[in-house]
């Protein structure tokens, strides 16, 4: 799978949503030191706003921001179950399955997988996680 593409799920990526627990909707998985991740700051803001977004934190629970869409990931469990090998992965969850993907920043694909236009518009349209 390309690191900025949104995919299909495929047997090499599915997530184990359903043993993770993590309802339908949008996740992020993030670290505090991935600088593509701290690029994307104000785009997870926005997207827990509109969309109802969940981030997981690999390192800094404090990070995109203290809130309570902000789970504390540092024992990596749910970013195992969710197959989750780069930061930033957004991932769409629908029916309890995984149904898309994507790694890194890329503002087209961002959209495409949020059905939302206008991410991030002070970003650079790309940037590899």
């Amino acid at each position: 799978m390309a690191a900025d593409v949104t995919t299909d799920v495929t047997t090499d990526v599915t997530a184990d949503v359903k043993s993770a627990g993590i309802p339908d909707g949008f996740v992020a998985v993030v670290k505090a030191e991935c600088p593509t991740c701290q690029l994307v700051q104000p785009v997870l803001s926005d997207l827990a706003t509109r969309l109802g977004l969940t981030v997981y934190t690999q390192s800094d629970p404090t990070f995109p921001e203290v809130a309570d869409w902000v789970i504390d990931d540092r024992d990596l469990a749910v970013s195992w179950h969710l197959n989750v090998d780069s930061v930033p992965t957004l991932i769409r969850i629908l029916d309890g399955e995984e149904v898309a993907r994507t790694v890194g920043w890329n503002r087209e694909r961002w959209e495409q997988l949020t059905e939302l236009e206008g991410l991030g518009p002070d970003l650079p349209a790309f940037k590899p996680g």
